[in-house]
């Protein structure tokens, strides 16, 4: 089953290098159509949309095992098929954060390695070539200057998708590592790795092999800005989802403190917990199978006589209902969940409210340059203008 699992994100990770072409073109043909007015809109339109895009195609598969897998699939007496034929896949035995787990780390892994890979072998496989075919020879130059100039031409051309595509990776991987990191809490740590590993790539990368990008005047990141601010609104969302739904955090309290040897304020010598598997499974005789002719119990493929079967779900064994244990369980998730986003909000807001974008020292030297400045720029319009009042008619 975990072969399985990793097989699985091996290849959708594949399916993501071929969406990410698709995904840029579609971006390139939208913004086409809608022909913005300036550069500046037609740049922020294409950034959404491909981040967007890029979004949906890297977190498809992981928000369907977080919050779909094992949960849509029905029950014993009523499984959902695709085709009246195949039922849905289940989750690991272990529980679907070993499935989020591992979906998780492949992907990333696989991602940061092939996309570091690529980022700098394709700029030096062009360094070499245009080197190998140089447009115009070195020692035909004389002058310094103009060798410089003769050098920074025959590196690669670099245009605005330069620090668009190392934005992009950034806000992808900024997902990676606050959305889903409460099912995959080594994913700040590998990304510090890559980016500790990729920063002298990219600086090699900038400096040898790619000509100087031409400065321009920017405030700050641009709409960037507003992509990471959502992520981070959805990192919320998502964690709180996953401590809630996907893991059993939930039906542990909740046994724990209603159902186990420790419910009600009783003290146990025992473990709290003791009995919360055979709790948390529900019962199914084997006589009421389905799609099985002639009808086995298990004389023929086990070797021995089975009558029941257990599964995970909170069901009642003949008409199979939710049990009341279920209703509890979706009443604490709620309630955390709820209380969760709220607490963790406040708690965001007031960060950002301690701790402002621009630093008061920052923000009082810019002050004071713009001062300096303006008054540099008055004393010499005063020098300029002449003083017509002691001139004598």
């Amino acid at each position: 089953r975990t072969i399985a699992a990793m097989v699985g994100a091996v290849v959708h990770f594949f399916t993501i290098l071929v969406m990410t072409k698709v995904n840029r073109k579609v971006a390139k043909m939208l913004c086409d159509l809608e022909r913005p007015r300036t550069a500046l809109a037609r740049e922020n339109n294409f950034s959404i949309k491909m981040f967007t895009f890029q979004f949906f195609t890297m977190f498809s598969s992981i928000i369907y095992i977080a919050f779909f897998l094992g949960k849509i699939n029905g029950h014993p007496r009523k499984y959902v098929r695709i085709a009246g034929q195949w039922r849905l896949e289940e989750c690991h035995p272990s529980g679907c954060m070993t499935d989020l787990f591992i979906q998780m780390a492949v992907v990333m892994i696989m991602k940061q390695i092939l996309s570091s890979c690529v980022q700098y072998a394709v700029p030096s496989l062009k360094y070499q070539w245009k080197k190998y075919h140089k447009q115009i020879s070195m020692d035909d130059v004389k002058d310094a200057t103009t060798k410089h100039w003769v050098k920074n031409y025959n590196l690669n051309n670099v245009d605005s998708f330069s620090l668009f595509n190392e934005f992009l990776e950034m806000a992808i991987q900024y997902g990676f590592t606050t959305i889903f990191v409460a099912a995959f809490p080594l994913a700040p740590l590998l990304a510090l790795l890559n980016n500790a590993f990729e920063i002298r790539l990219d600086a090699r990368k900038m400096l040898v092999l790619q000509r100087r990008p031409i400065p321009r005047k920017a405030k700050d990141i641009g709409i960037w800005v507003r992509m990471l601010e959502t992520v981070g609104v959805l990192a919320v969302i998502g964690n709180g989802l996953v401590i809630a739904i996907t893991s059993d955090f939930i039906p542990r309290l909740v046994y724990k403190y209603g159902y186990g040897p420790c419910a009600g304020g009783n003290s146990s010598n025992y473990d709290c917990l003791k009995g919360y598997v055979n709790s948390s499974l529900s019962v199914f005789y084997v006589e009421k199978f389905q799609f099985t002719e002639p009808k086995d119990n298990g004389s023929k493929s086990l070797g021995f006589h089975v009558t029941y079967c257990r599964y995970r779900d909170y069901r009642t064994v003949g008409d199979y209902e939710y049990t009341v244990q279920f209703w509890h369980i979706f009443a604490a998730r709620l309630a955390f969940l709820v209380l969760f986003e709220n607490v963790v909000v406040c708690i965001k807001y007031i960060v950002a409210w301690f701790v402002p974008d621009v630093p008061v020292s920052v923000r009082n030297q810019i002050l004071d340059n713009t001062f300096k400045r303006l008054t540099d720029e008055l004393e010499l319009s005063s020098r300029e203008i002449p003083d017509y009042r002691s001139t004598v008619v």
